[in-house]
């Protein structure tokens, strides 16, 4: 799962948002390195509803826009799971070998 879909999945767990709300969210949860373009953010939603991880909860009209806020499916948020725990593994062995390497008389640096 690439870092878009993981950050979206992220910020639908919490509670339902629209897509502007999805997009403020990603950059907030990523500390600003992740600016998510509303065609990128529309593509990864439609590829997560099609894979059955998000769907629509409900449909608005906002000043005469069509506002859709997404929701994760139970799949979704067992797969959001997975992935995080599958991103902390490769975080902590990362963690452990760069540990390993900054360790006084090992001689490196």
């Amino acid at each position: 799962m690439g870092e878009p879909a993981f950050l979206i999945l992220t910020a639908l767990a919490g509670e339902p948002k629209h897509g502007y709300a999805v997009i403020e969210d990603v950059r907030e949860i990523s500390g600003g390195q992740v600016r998510l373009h509303t065609g990128t953010l529309y593509s990864v939603l439609d590829r997560l509803r099609e894979s059955g991880l998000i769907e629509v909860e409900r449909e608005e009209i906002v000043q005469s826009r069509l506002r859709r806020y997404y929701r994760l499916t139970g799949a979704g948020r067992e797969r959001l799971a997975v992935e995080t725990a599958r991103l902390r593994r490769n975080a902590d062995a990362a963690a452990a070998r760069l540990a390993v390497r900054l360790m006084p008389g090992t001689g490196a640096a």
